[in-house]
């Protein structure tokens, strides 16, 4: 049980309970349950645009579905396990996931491997399937996040902010902010809030977009550009980051894919308009779309 409140705008400390659901020894976390509404409402998505923009069927989806989600919470499970062994004692809390403890990285790391494994099995464009899943993944990140603020966890300091191991005077950040949050009495950054809020503007932007969308992997860029950024910022903040050195790790990850995100946008941007308009066509076709398998 945590006490949860946000004094500057007048909400007092109140009882926070992350279990659910609690019957005998069976029981459902508030985590686990946001969890599985973020991937719902992403898939919900995800298959949205690829039948509207590749033709796809539901059978043709839950192919992809049914190797993704379980390849992604793998992912995400062992990432967040290797990088805090010590935490863990037990292949009992390994598998707790319904405790918290997924790593966004791995993810979307182990999400990846399933979908490159079924697109070139079926032979689906890869990139397009990309840029219709990417703006899901930031529908399940905006609602995810909000599991860690059940479980009261991956919150922020108040105190010097970290960039790669600089640190600078952030105190008046806190000043007057509305939306600086107390936990069990600690006053704290709701950096869960920050990477929600901030996924939600990324989401509403790169749907308003879509349409101009010139080349398969043009959505997934804008994702990892976006992403990257806010992760990259909001990462400085955080009291739990895993560290490399002096480094965070995922600040450097979120700083990588943000500079990668930049230059490839940059590229592509030149390349495409100096590439006939029937070139890109072709360079869009170079797989076989979903809907010809």
């Amino acid at each position: 049980m945590n006490f949860v409140g946000f004094p500057n705008i007048g909400i007092e400390p109140f009882a926070m309970n992350p279990t659910a659901i609690s019957a005998g020894f069976i029981k459902v976390q508030w985590y686990g349950i946001i969890i599985v509404c973020g991937m719902i409402l992403a898939c919900f998505y995800a298959f949205y645009r690829m039948k509207k923009s590749m033709g796809m069927t539901l059978d043709n989806f839950l192919d992809l579905a049914i190797f993704c989600i379980p390849c992604g919470i793998i992912g995400a499970r062992l990432y967040y396990v290797l990088t805090s062994l010590e935490d863990f004692h037990s292949f009992g809390d390994v598998i707790a996931v319904w405790n918290g403890g997924l790593a966004i990285y791995g993810g979307i790391i182990g999400g990846f491997l399933g979908i490159f494994g079924v697109c070139a099995y079926k032979k689906y464009n890869l990139l397009g399937v990309l840029d219709c899943i990417a703006p899901g993944v930031l529908i399940g990140q905006i609602i995810g996040r909000w599991g860690n603020f059940v479980n009261a966890e991956a919150y922020g300091v108040i105190g010097p902010y970290d960039f790669l191991g600089h640190t600078f005077d952030a105190s008046s950040l806190a000043e007057n902010n509305p939306f600086i949050m107390s936990v069990n009495g600690e006053l704290v950054h709701p950096t869960f809030l920050y990477e929600s809020v901030w996924n939600l503007i990324g989401f509403l932007i790169i749907n308003a977009f879509w349409k101009r969308k010139k080349y398969n992997g043009q959505v997934l860029l804008w994702y990892v550009t976006w992403y990257g950024l806010g992760r990259c910022v909001i990462e400085g903040f955080r009291g739990d980051s895993l560290y490399v050195g002096s480094l965070r790790i995922s600040q450097l990850l979120a700083l990588i894919c943000f500079v990668i995100g930049v230059v490839l946008l940059a590229v592509m941007s030149v390349w495409s308009r100096r590439l006939p308009k029937d070139t890109i066509g072709v360079i869009n076709s170079l797989h076989q779309d979903s809907k010809d398998s």
